[in-house]
């Protein structure tokens, strides 16, 4: 099933909800890092919450979203933004992608284990203006309950979050999110509803690996409540980094540091962080851009 986002309300039963389909862009990113199974499940919980996040940008806005984590993992980064009208790019990666650590005590990968104590960071970056950035310290490092926590704290909105990845040694098998919250005006029977509905709903990774889309994600949680539908994108993964970009962050180190470079090494090789691509600059090279420094 294609990647994809979809975006609906119940406005009987005063919920939005947001599901996210993100398995293919998961697969490209554990594959591009080679992550270890955990780090899987970690990265992908936070890529499918930062598409969710996504769901309601518009024009050349972006989420990003970071946890600081004094466990082994180091730290989590996820990115997502309008690629154009129809189709929203992430991406994402860990700070330590080897990471590994037996099942947890009810079976599953211990993202907490791996994260530790820690804080969510998430910054929405506008066309015009300073970016809005909100951080909380985690709850309980399984990052569903980090995110809306977040939006609890930081934006007053009672929210509930399903996050899933089902993943092994060979690969990705399925990866997706549910994003849930009380539309503006709703009354409390709106949150108790929406706190019996997401301890009811199944587990996303079960209807993921069945098959189910961006859609039938979100509806999981409603089933019996008649849903309109507002927004649909398709998702895949995407960088923002370019030579220029590379260019600009080795200019920021200076002269001396440039030249040394340029006198030590017979090519510079420098990797993205997010998608692991290779940018290579000769000696020449570093010695012009040290010569842009005045």
């Amino acid at each position: 099933m294609p990647d994809g986002v979809a975006s609906l309300y119940a406005p009987t039963a005063g919920i939005a909800i947001v599901g996210a389909a993100v398995t293919d862009a998961v697969r490209e990113i554990r594959d591009r890092h080679d992550l270890a199974p955990v780090v899987t499940a970690a990265v992908g919980r936070l890529v499918a919450g930062a598409v969710l996040f996504a769901s309601g940008l518009k024009g050349p806005e972006r989420i990003s979203i970071q946890i600081a984590a004094e466990g082994p993992i180091g730290g989590l980064f996820a990115d997502s933004w309008l690629l154009d009208e129809r189709t929203v790019g992430v991406r994402g990666y860990a700070r330590n992608p080897h990471v590994d650590l037996p099942l947890n005590g009810r079976g599953k990968f211990d993202v907490a284990g791996a994260l530790g104590a820690g804080s969510l960071q998430v910054t929405k970056t506008y066309e015009l203006g300073q970016p809005y950035r909100g951080i909380v310290p985690l709850v309980s490092g399984e990052i569903a309950e980090d995110l809306a926590a977040y939006l609890v704290q930081s934006e007053q909105i009672p929210s509930a979050v399903a996050l899933g990845v089902l993943a092994n040694p060979s690969g990705v098998i399925a990866a997706g999110g549910v994003l849930a919250q009380v539309l503006p005006g709703a009354d409390e029977r709106a949150v108790a509803e929406l706190e019996r509905r997401a301890l009811a709903m199944p587990q996303v990774t079960q209807l993921v690996a069945s098959g189910a889309d961006s859609e039938t994600l979100a509806r999981s949680m409603t089933p019996d409540v008649e849903l309109r539908e507002h927004r649909f994108l398709d998702v895949q993964f995407a960088c923002l980094c370019s030579r220029e970009k590379v260019e600009a962050a080795l200019v920021g180190l200076g002269v001396a540091d440039l030249r040394e470079m340029a006198r030590e090494n017979a090519i510079t090789r420098v990797s993205c962080e997010y998608c692991k691509r290779e940018y290579a600059f000769e000696p020449e090279e570093l010695l012009e851009l040290s010569g842009r420094i005045g």
